[in-house]
């Protein structure tokens, strides 16, 4: 594990005058980087393909790692390595390649494996219970599971295979599906996370088409924001969401190497990374995870085989 000292990250302000200050005060917002968690490897706190982030029901970081089939448990404030479980094998307590991660109000952990359509219930003990769905496109099965989310008795899973959302209940009953392959309102290709607000709207990164959706819990359309490009509010391959107390909301961005900030619906606030290996850079993000008691943010830096740790120092109404 390699823990970074603490430097601060200056963000630009393209595009804040008009979203988060009045004109002619400052529109400065640092985010501090905290500590890095993690390094290239297959052992104890070790990555090679990290994916998403859900917290445990007593409050640590749980990591998904594709390539090793581990997820991994840390310290959220320290970034110390507490345990793992999964990992490579054929028995029902083992996974293939765990992406989509969520932990329900009673500490039971829901992983989603992309290759095995398999979604594995684990109690707050890491002690296998269930095994639900499987690979392929009919109801109740997934292809390309991806980063879930849970809310009132129910898992949220969109799958990039079948360019849908699957919905069952905690117990792996399907319940209904939304979405469909196409580029209208509603319809997604490749989505690959989804992930919910403070007042229960689901926000789904339509990854191929470059936008944010977002779907009330019966998984009808509301609205979208995002589009094609590189510029502030645009996106390119957008993969992990996150939300924050304030349910604004976080994006990262496979193709932009940088994690965008948008308020609840859809203005954009800020943005920071750039694409590389250093402290604030980043290289093919994956999934994000706010802790909305302290504000700090998690994210995959997943070509750098570490989790990148930042806490935000605010500025005009952010």
């Amino acid at each position: 594990m390699r823990i970074a000292t603490t430097w601060t990250v200056l963000l630009t302000a393209v595009g804040l005058m008009n979203s988060v200050s009045s004109p002619g005060s400052a529109a400065e917002l640092r985010f501090e980087h905290v500590m890095n968690i993690g390094s290239a490897g297959s052992g104890e706190g070790q990555f090679k393909y990290i994916e998403d982030f859900a917290f445990s029901k007593d409050g640590h970081l749980l990591v998904t790692d594709a390539a090793h089939a581990f997820v991994q448990k840390f310290d959220k404030t320290t970034g110390r390595f507490l345990s793992r479980f999964g990992g490579k094998g054929d028995d029902d307590a083992h996974l293939d390649k765990p992406e989509g991660i969520a932990v329900d109000p009673d500490g039971n952990i829901f992983i989603a494996d992309y290759n095995t359509g398999y979604v594995k219930k684990y109690d707050a003990a890491h002690t296998w219970l269930l095994t639900f769905s499987e690979y392929g496109s009919g109801k109740g099965q997934n292809m390309k599971s991806e980063f879930m989310d849970i809310r009132n008795g129910r898992l949220y899973m969109p799958e990039a295979g079948n360019h849908r959302v699957n919905v069952f209940d905690l117990d792996g009953n399907f319940l209904f599906d939304f979405g469909g392959l196409g580029n209208g309102p509603g319809q997604m290709n490749n989505p690959e996370s989804a992930k919910f607000s403070s007042d229960g709207k689901l926000y789904v990164a339509d990854l191929k088409n470059d936008r944010i959706q977002m779907f009330d819990a019966e998984g009808k359309f509301l609205t979208s924001f995002g589009m094609t490009g590189t510029n502030p509010g645009e996106l390119k391959a957008p993969a992990g969401i996150a939300l924050d107390a304030k349910d604004n909301v976080y994006v990262t961005e496979i193709g932009n190497d940088r994690v965008q900030v948008f308020d609840r619906d859809g203005k954009y606030l800020t943005q920071f990374g750039q694409a590389g290996s250093g402290n604030g850079e980043f290289g093919n993000l994956h999934g994000i995870i706010v802790d909305k008691n302290t504000n700090w943010v998690y994210v995959a830096d997943t070509a750098n085989n570490r989790i990148q740790v930042f806490k935000p120092k605010h500025s005009g109404n952010f």
